[in-house]
């Protein structure tokens, strides 16, 4: 066989294969596109629900959902949805399934299903000024900023200001009442954060020793910074010189009187007019 010949035995091989598999694939399509769509009724948001709703008959609606595409924990009747609380933010549309409901016939909070695995949620008191005049709302992240005193120094100059944590997450926000000094209640802001469980040890010293500050981050900005911390000193742009402790503080330096050995003498013999003589002189 020439090299022409086995060249267009080839091709018309592989125009034959191509074909067969053309005819083949128009025909599974031609037979999907007849098979009849069957559709089953499935509860759905019917507006946006934010976390924490409970939900009514005005906020479920059932929508078409393909038979064999059903999730799992699905609800073809609303009914048994009303009264039922839900666990995350639902956009409208969205469908209402089991794992999206707080259980039935429990005691605990909503907060309980909210915190991510191996989390913890720790609940802080702040001021406005603290809580960035109330730009903080659940799902914002921040920065926590201690202020502290320096250990062994009663001069506020001495205290220091440094981020601890970095991009936390809020999951709540609201407000406590405390008693006031006199027995009048007060209101307390309070926000609840998502830490891990090393967070939360810092974020409690925190709390005990020294003032909190939060930083609002923008949504997207999930990079860690490393800082130095801040003093009195380093804001007024001073050269900052560490304070001496009292171990290394140098002692007065006194004098001392050291008596010193008298000087070496030495004798010669002198020979003067035949008489002899024995004088001494002092060494330098």
């Amino acid at each position: 066989m020439t090299r022409p010949s086995a060249m267009t035995t080839v091709t018309i091989v592989a125009l034959l294969l191509g074909g067969v598999a053309t005819i083949l694939a128009h025909s599974y399509l031609k037979k999907q596109t007849g098979k009849p769509f069957e559709g089953v009724p499935i509860a759905s948001a019917a507006v946006d629900l934010p976390l924490g709703s409970k939900l009514d008959t005005t906020q479920v609606k059932l929508s078409t959902w393909p038979k064999d595409a059903l999730p799992v924990g699905g609800y073809t009747d609303p009914k048994p949805l009303v009264g039922r609380v839900v666990v995350r933010p639902l956009s409208a549309g969205d469908l209402i399934t089991e794992n999206k409901l707080m259980p039935l016939n429990t005691s605990g909070g909503i907060m309980t299903y909210i915190v991510p695995e191996g989390h913890r949620a720790v609940t802080v008191a702040v001021n406005e000024v603290a809580g960035v005049a109330g730009f903080i709302t659940p799902n914002s992240r921040v920065d926590i900023l201690l202020t502290i005193p320096r250990p062994g120094s009663t001069n506020e100059r001495d205290n220091i200001s440094k981020i601890i944590l970095q991009n936390v997450p809020v999951l709540a926000t609201g407000q406590v009442t405390e008693q006031k000094e006199g027995g009048k209640p007060g209101v307390v802001p309070t926000v609840t954060l998502d830490v891990t469980p090393e967070e939360a040890e810092k974020l409690v010293v925190g709390t005990k020793k020294g003032s909190l500050q939060l930083l609002l981050r923008n949504v997207i900005d999930i990079a860690s910074v490393d800082t130095k911390g801040a003093t009195v000193s380093k804001a007024l742009g001073a050269v900052e010189t560490p304070p001496r402790s009292v171990a290394t503080r140098r002692a007065p330096v006194r004098a001392r009187v050291v008596a010193l050995p008298p000087p070496a003498k030495f004798q010669m013999e002198v020979i003067k007019g035949g008489a002899k003589s024995l004088r001494e002189f002092a060494q330098d």
